[in-house]
């Protein structure tokens, strides 16, 4: 009897042995397959602020060139990197902060204009300029990169309507509105002074000017009230190009809610969802808030700033006890159910803000080699390969080449 019981505990573990192996073998093939997905499909990502960053650290070095990124242990973005998670396509983010609405907007934009380009020029073997998505299809056969631009906060038109032909000939495929405060466009979300109650008289026309020249119109930064009126506004779809779901955070205006993300998808557009902490999960990023001013009346009692050499112990200990809330991939995804339910599909894109979030990038997703993490949540959530492909890129492909008919129409 012992004997027969021997034999059936065995049979029993060997059998959990077995499902075990087999559970680990399907997961293994999911993974396998969702980084050849990203190899396969060309993966346009919205918001990459890579030029920005170079800038930074050009000041910060002293020089007067950082170098190419070709491989590089600083930031989010490099080419070793980006081969590694399968990205083709990111949008080279020509970023204007506010404090440059004074005048000097249109020489940074030309600036990193002129940077992002060196890049391509400097290594013709990895990168490529790319103004169109069969350019971008092009160069993918071709295993180069592709460096299309979007200009984020249009206050580079500087009140001249010609500077929106002028920056679609330098290759500026959207513009951003706003930024971090209201322009001469129109209202930002982060700002509460409502200049406008949403577009500017001079705002109304630069809408209706990008349609004409081919420029999509980039939803993200801007208020509520804004972007009700570029959706009646606007002859061809919008983007937004780094944004996510408010249901997530809520009182986050930066994000959009469901009614502003059902309207982009009716009028044919498509949402790229932010991967920073802040945008996916606002209980996290009040946790996060609620550290730093506690380490910052720690400083303050102890007579210090942050940029004090004293400083750093304290800030070290500090950091040891209360370790940064992440959120992960999976909540990445959550988003892009939250707007696949809303809007469907067609409706939803990767817009990361890749060294442009600092370090509140979620667990999985920390760098540009990362995509397929993304991917393999997706096809465990019984995405097909298909709908994976129009989220890489087919989705803003469509609106892309949607803006390039409403402009050769008008």
């Amino acid at each position: 009897m012992y004997r027969i019981l021997g034999l059936a505990i065995l049979s029993v573990l060997f059998f959990n042995c077995n499902r075990k192996v087999a559970s680990l073998t399907k997961e293994a093939q999911l993974h396998q397959k969702a980084d050849k997905l990203a190899h396969q499909y060309i993966i346009t990502d919205g918001h990459v602020d890579l030029p920005y960053r170079l800038r930074v650290q050009n000041f910060r070095l002293e020089r007067e060139y950082i170098g190419i990124p070709v491989e590089t242990a600083e930031g989010d973005f490099d080419y070793v990197r980006a081969k590694k998670g399968g990205l083709d396509a990111p949008f080279m983010s020509i970023f204007i902060p506010a404090s440059y609405q004074d005048g000097r907007a249109k020489l940074l934009a030309d600036s990193l204009i002129n940077m992002v380009r060196s890049i391509a020029e400097a290594h013709p073997d990895k990168f490529a300029m790319a103004a169109a998505p069969a350019e971008v299809e092009a160069n993918f056969k071709r295993g180069l990169i592709s460096l299309p631009m979007g200009m984020e906060n249009g206050a580079p038109i500087e009140g001249d309507l010609r500077n929106v032909a002028y920056f679609h000939q330098r290759g500026i495929r959207y513009i951003t509105l706003t930024h971090s405060k209201d322009n001469h466009i129109c209202d930002s979300s982060y700002d509460t002074t409502h200049t406008w109650n949403g577009l500017s008289p001079f705002g109304r026309e630069v809408v209706l000017e990008m349609n004409r020249v081919g420029i999509m119109v980039d939803v993200s930064h801007i208020s509520d009230s804004t972007f009700w009126q570029v959706m009646d506004f606007s002859k061809a779809p919008c983007i937004a190009s780094h944004s996510s779901c408010r249901k997530y955070t809520p009182g986050f205006e930066r994000n959009m809610n469901d009614e502003m993300i059902k309207r982009l998808g009716e009028n044919g557009g498509v949402i790229q969802i932010n991967f920073g902490t802040d945008f996916l999960n606002g209980e996290m990023s009040k946790q996060n808030d609620e550290m730093r001013e506690e380490l910052n009346k720690l400083l303050e009692k102890e007579g210090m700033k942050d940029s004090d050499a004293g400083a750093q112990p304290i800030i070290d200990q500090f950091v040891k006890d209360h370790p940064t809330l992440y959120a992960d991939v999976q909540t990445v995804a959550n988003h892009i159910d939250h707007v696949v339910e809303l809007a469907g599909v067609d409706h939803v894109g990767f817009g990361s803000d890749f060294d442009g979030v600092g370090d509140s990038l979620p667990t999985g997703l920390k760098d540009v080699s990362q995509y397929p993490n993304l991917i393999y949540e997706l096809l465990k959530r019984g995405y097909s390969d298909e709908d994976i492909e129009k989220m890489c890129y087919k989705n803003v492909w469509r609106v892309w080449k949607e803006v390039e008919r409403v402009a050769a129409e008008m």
